[in-house]
C-alpha cells in the first residue's frame, strides 16, 4: 500500500494510544502529521516528540499555551478552532476521529467537507448527525471507515455484498459488568464496580456506557446510519467472551461473523490500511485457550439504557442527538457520586419522554440540541 499521512484526533485517549501502536508496527505505510488532545499535554508531548508531527492541537486554551512553550518548534493550536484546523490539514490523507463525545463532531465534519477519508471511531459524531454526515458524506465521495470492533466486524461481514440481502445486522455485547448482577441490588452498584469491565480496557465515559449497555444503544443508532438498515433490522445479542464482534444474518440464513482477540489495534489496522490488509500485531488466534462462545438475549429491564436507544432511533429527529447528550451529562453526575447508576436510566427516560422533536437540517441545530439536552440533564 502506499505510505498515508494520518491525522488522530485524541491521540492521548485509549483508541488515540492503540493507533499510535499500529503506527510504530506498520511504520513505513503510516506517517503521522497532525495530533491533538483535550488536555493531556504530558502524554501529548512525549508523542511529538517521538513522531514529530507538522501540528499539534489542544482543546483547552491554557493547556496549549502551556505544551506550545514546552515544544517551540512545533506550532500549537489551540480550542475548538484548532482541532477543526488540524482536521483539515493540505498533508493529510486520513483522519481517525478518536476524540470522545460531542467536542468530535465539528471537527470530523470539517476533515469531510475537504474530503479526507475518514476513520471513525467516536460514536457520538453518528449518534448525533448521523443524517447530516452520511449526507455530507455521500456527497463528497466518502466512505467512513468504522474503528469500533462491532461496526468494524459488520464492515468486513458485508464487504462487496447488496445491502437489500440483508435480513439482521447482529451486534455482540459482552454484557458488562453487571450481565449476572441481581436486579434488587443494582442500586448499591459504586463508580468503581461500574469501571470494572470484564473483557474490555476503554476510558471512563465508554466505559460506564458499557455497564448500562448504552454503549451498544449508542451503536444500534451508529449502525443504523453507516449501514442503511432500519432499526427492525439491528438486533443485539450477548456474548460474555468477546470473540465474535458482530455478525450479519442473509436472507437466504446464511450468518457470516466476525471474530479475533479483543485488541482494538486491529480494527484501527484495518481501517487505516484498508482496502489493504497488511501483517498485524497479534499472535495466531489460539482456539484451545478459547472453547466457549456462549450467546444470552439481552435483559431489556435490567439495561433500560439500550431500551431507550431503541425508542429515540424509532422517533428520529432530535431524539437520538438529545439521548447522547443527556446520557453523557448523567455519566459525569455518576461518577461524581451526584445520581446513582440506575438515576442514568431513569432520569434519561423521564427527559426524553418530555422532550419535543426538533429540526435537524443543519450544525446549528445539531448544537443547539445538544446544549438543550445539557442543561435539562444538569437540572434533573
Amino acid at each position: 500500500m502506499r505510505k498515508k499521512n494520518l491525522t488522530i484526533l485524541g491521540s492521548t485517549g485509549s483508541i488515540g494510544k492503540s493507533a499510535l501502536d499500529v503506527v510504530r508496527h506498520i511504520h513505513p505505510h503510516l506517517r503521522v502529521v497532525a495530533l491533538s488532545a483535550r488536555s493531556n499535554i504530558a502524554l501529548l508531548e512525549e508523542q511529538v516528540r517521538e513522531f514529530s508531527p507538522l501540528v499539534v492541537a489542544v482543546f483547552e486554551r491554557d493547556k496549549a499555551e502551556e505544551l506550545q512553550a514546552r515544544i517551540p518548534h512545533v506550532k500549537v493550536l489551540a480550542g475548538l478552532e484548532g482541532l477543526e484546523t488540524v482536521a483539515r490539514l493540505e498533508e493529510c490523507d486520513i483522519v481517525l476521529a478518536a476524540l470522545s463525545g460531542t467536542i468530535g463532531i465539528l471537527p470530523t465534519i470539517a476533515a469531510l467537507e475537504e474530503g479526507k477519508q475518514i476513520a471513525l471511531a467516536n460514536k457520538e459524531v453518528l449518534v448525533s448527525a448521523g443524517e447530516y454526515v452520511m449526507e455530507l458524506a455521500a456527497k463528497k465521495g466518502i466512505k467512513l471507515l468504522p474503528v469500533d470492533s462491532e461496526h468494524n466486524a459488520i464492515f468486513q461481514c458485508l464487504e462487496g455484498r447488496d445491502p437489500a440481502t440483508i435480513r439482521r445486522i447482529i451486534l455482540t455485547a459482552s454484557g458488562g459488568p453487571f450481565l449476572h448482577h441481581p436486579f434488587e441490588k443494582l442500586s448499591d452498584i459504586s463508580v468503581e464496580m461500574a469501571l470494572n469491565h470484564p473483557t474490555w480496557r476503554m476510558g471512563v465515559k465508554n466505559t460506564i456506557d458499557s455497564s448500562t449497555l448504552m454503549n451498544k444503544g449508542l451503536e444500534v443508532i451508529e449502525a443504523r446510519w453507516l449501514f442503511g438498515v432500519p432499526v427492525e433490522k439491528i438486533d443485539v445479542v450477548i456474548h460474555p467472551q468477546s470473540i465474535i464482534h458482530s455478525m450479519v444474518e442473509f436472507v437466504d440464513g446464511s450468518i457470516i461473523a466476525q471474530m479475533s482477540q479483543t485488541d482494538m489495534r486491529l480494527p484501527i489496522q484495518f481501517a487505516l490500511t484498508y482496502p489493504d490488509r497488511l501483517q498485524g500485531l497479534l499472535p495466531p488466534f489460539n482456539f484451545r485457550e478459547h472453547t466457549r462462545l456462549d450467546f444470552l438475549p439481552v435483559d431489556m429491564q435490567k439495561f433500560r439504557c439500550l431500551h431507550l436507544a431503541y425508542e429515540v432511533l424509532r422517533r428520529q429527529g432530535s431524539f437520538p442527538c438529545y439521548l447522547n447528550a443527556a446520557n453523557e451529562v448523567f455519566v459525569s453526575r455518576f461518577c461524581k457520586g451526584e445520581i446513582s447508576w440506575m438515576d442514568i436510566a431513569t432520569k434519561l427516560e423521564r427527559l426524553i419522554e418530555g422532550h419535543k422533536a426538533r429540526s435537524m437540517n443543519s450544525v446549528h441545530d445539531i448544537l443547539a440540541i445538544d446544549s438543550l439536552a445539557r442543561a435539562e440533564a444538569a437540572n434533573t
